[in-house]
């Protein structure tokens, strides 16, 4: 266990060689973990094969990067939030953040929306997920800073640093899960719809959020259904979550794997979901592809570990030593949805923020959730 300046040192060396690394902490977790390649090759993992970290583009059709765990050095520390505070006066945070956001910017994005339900409305889909970017200018744009106030201010979620060569500098804090495999038995969510925390968790939600979410819920378990291998699938009911500054519906999903080789089907299966995509995934995604005024790349994509070797210990009163080798040389996949993230370029960071949009759907609505969104990371962001 490293000390956090022996870490944070370590880190910027790393970046300093142009190396490719990654350094997370998991929702409600303390601990950080970071693996720094030791070289410059670059991995890809498209069917989840190899074991490491991997990060996952929105579209399948593009190539998903490896930083693999066998040639890399992996390093951790235990995060202490008051270790990071942040000294500037508190009104600093939003100085340089431009909340009047552009009129131009704004009918571009409600023209995209009402494009959105017009073909919802015409029978091509039942719902499509539409996104937009957003330009910000970096108070500091020292990426391992700005995943610092990442840490301090989102610790249930997934908070991550990512940087190859190829990709550039990414960094997020998502709320979702994709999927988490140990052993046989896996657990995914179904996340949708989206209101401003008030204070309270138990809150009315509209038709269209209900809606949206149960979309998502059996989307997930038709597809589930269909890959080889799945069996003893339950969800439970749907509740509302808390992440950030606002609220989400969620449904747990849960089910047993009968092949770990078939990792790469399920993942196939359930990604992107109709969260991010829609439904049916395919036209959803073509409207998407053809329509969307700026390339998610990362976004809306997948990371997380895979294949990794679980570091769970049995208990010494375990029945035999069979047991205990299992357990030691078992693997896990904990893999979540790349939302709330950004991409670090030229001292700007590129903001992604998009909605779901079914039939009924409002073009100013589904602006302003896309507001309220982008403030979860341009807390972190001034100039």
């Amino acid at each position: 266990m490293a000390a956090s300046t022996d870490f944070f040192q370590k880190l910027n060396d790393q970046i300093t060689a142009g190396k490719p690394f990654v350094v997370y902490k998991k929702p409600g977790a303390t601990l950080v973990k970071a693996l720094l390649q030791q070289h410059n090759a670059t991995f890809k993992n498209n069917d989840l094969s190899l074991s490491g970290f991997v990060f996952a583009p929105f579209d399948t059709e593009e190539d998903s990067y490896l930083i693999p765990s066998e040639e890399s050095e992996t390093i951790n520390f235990e995060f202490l939030a008051e270790a990071f505070l942040d000294n500037r006066p508190e009104d600093s945070w939003n100085s340089g953040v431009d909340f009047e956001f552009m009129e131009e910017d704004q009918k571009i994005h409600e023209k995209l929306v009402q494009k959105g339900i017009d073909a919802v409305k015409n029978g091509n889909f039942q719902k499509v997920v539409l996104a937009r970017s957003e330009k910000v200018q970096l108070y500091d744009p020292n990426p391992v800073r700005i995943f610092k106030d990442l840490l301090n201010k989102y610790s249930q979620a997934f908070v991550y640093l990512w940087f190859h060569p190829e990709t550039g500098y990414w960094l997020g804090a998502t709320p979702e899960t994709l999927l988490y495999v140990e052993r046989d038995r896996f657990k995914t969510m179904a996340l949708a719809g989206t209101q401003v925390y008030k204070g309270k968790i138990d809150v009315e939600w509209r038709n269209k959020e209900v809606e949206e979410q149960q979309f998502v819920t059996d989307y997930i378990l038709d597809s589930l259904e269909r890959v080889k291998g799945v069996e003893s699938v339950q969800s439970s009911k749907p509740y509302s979550e808390k992440a950030g500054n606002l609220l989400h519906i969620r449904t747990d999903i849960s089910g047993k794997l009968k092949n770990a080789d078939e990792l790469g089907a399920l993942v196939k299966a359930i990604h992107p979901t109709p969260a991010v995509c829609g439904l049916p995934k395919r036209k959803a995604l073509d409207f998407i592809l053809e329509h969307e005024n700026y390339p998610r790349e990362f976004y809306s994509g997948y990371l997380g570990e895979v294949n990794m070797k679980s570091e769970n210990k049995r208990n010494s009163n375990r029945r035999n030593q069979e047991n205990q080798q299992f357990a030691a040389i078992s693997k896990k996949t904990n893999l979540f949805v790349n939302l709330r993230c950004m991409k670090l370029k030229d001292g700007n960071a590129r903001i992604f923020i998009g909605g779901g949009i079914t039939r009924d759907s409002n073009a100013a609505d589904e602006w302003m959730e896309t507001v309220n969104k982008a403030q979860t990371m341009k807390a972190v962001l001034v100039k």
